[in-house]
């Protein structure tokens, strides 16, 4: 990180399982002082900064890695993020927490990366599941991991924007009027594309239930 080269200190598992929020507060560590650190940081204390990564840096990493759908992209678009976030934390009021500043820089950078790919693909593109076999068997497994697959392939169908509304609310639990600050968009609009992409992978993903 600044002045130091030092990278991120978590990496994002190739394949997770659906979050328990309950479980994930309760390893939650306590952030009650980020506000402290990010003053001292944006004074110039690259040890209260280095804190800050620590304590954000794996959700942030996970955020990405679920936009973009790549880790290598992601590792290189949370490491930008904070870059930018130590340039601007002298600017940075403590208006809302540290971590929803984050959320949105990270969000943001995902964003323009996404809309710079090529179009979105085809609803169809998603692959046949494979023929049910006995739970516990090698080929139930390899149908998970299809599933998971093709649900990479269906959220790629998702407008950059419907896609980070959706993860955002659906895998980091955040509220409807957090995402709309996140994203920069309306309350109206967070609901709208909420909506629209859980009907879109119900849709692409209904041979897999």
């Amino acid at each position: 990180m600044p002045g130091n080269g030092k990278q991120l200190p978590a990496r994002a598992p190739d394949r997770e399982p659906e979050p328990d929020r309950e479980r994930e507060r309760e390893r939650e560590p306590d952030r009650s002082d980020d506000g402290l650190l990010a003053v001292r940081a944006g004074e110039g204390d690259e040890e209260a900064f280095e804190t800050l990564v620590r304590r954000h840096g794996p959700v942030m990493l996970q955020l990405a890695t679920r936009l973009l759908g790549s880790r290598t992209e992601a590792e290189d678009a949370v490491q930008d993020a904070f870059v930018n976030a130590w340039r601007k934390l002298p600017e940075f009021r403590g208006e809302s927490a540290f971590r929803t500043w984050m959320y949105r820089i990270v969000t943001n950078r995902c964003l323009n990366q996404l809309r710079a790919r090529r179009p979105a693909a085809d609803l169809y593109s998603v692959p046949e599941p494979a023929a049910p076999e006995h739970q516990s068997s090698p080929a139930r497994v390899a149908e998970s991991h299809a599933a998971t697959r093709a649900l990479a392939g269906a959220m790629a169908g998702l407008s950059p924007e419907q896609r980070a509304c959706w993860v955002l609310r659906e895998l980091h639990g955040l509220s409807y009027e957090d995402i709309a600050e996140t994203v920069g968009i309306s309350l109206q609009a967070v609901r709208g594309r909420v909506f629209r992409a859980r009907r879109y992978l119900t849709e692409a993903m209904s041979a897999w239930r």
